[in-house]
């Protein structure tokens, strides 16, 4: 269970890496929020997300699909919770600005569910 997690943390790690460099590099806006915020904000999520569904899986493997859907909800709501007075204040987002806070947020989701979906093939 303890490797599994910090194979996918490790995973996470470079999934952030290489995503938010080429999303800074490809960015030619100003945005404003902190870019690096929301991205530090889905890779630890996603972390944390699969811990829970690790141990979940090892104490109620029956339970594992409604504690992912409770974490990713979690999740969103802690996103909002937490960005709400830079991002949600704005009346308008600009382009650029959407696509930057969707990006990062279907990146970890994808992981994160890739990582959960192999999790539940391997029982």
């Amino acid at each position: 269970m303890i490797k599994r997690i910090i194979v996918v943390t490790l995973l996470m790690l470079l999934a952030f890496t290489i995503s938010y460099s080429i999303h800074v590099n490809v960015l030619t806006k100003n945005l404003s929020f902190s870019l690096l915020g929301v991205y530090l904000f889905h890779t630890i999520g996603a972390f944390f997300v699969y811990s829970v569904v690790e141990v979940v899986s090892s104490k109620l493997p029956n339970q594992v699909g409604y504690a992912y859907l409770m974490m990713v909800f979690l999740k969103i709501g802690a996103f909002i919770l937490l960005f709400q007075t830079e991002v949600f204040v704005k009346d308008a987002l600009s382009q650029a600005e959407r696509i930057s806070l969707v990006v990062p947020l279907f990146l970890f989701l994808i992981a994160e569910a890739l990582a959960v979906g192999k999790r539940l093939n391997n029982k």
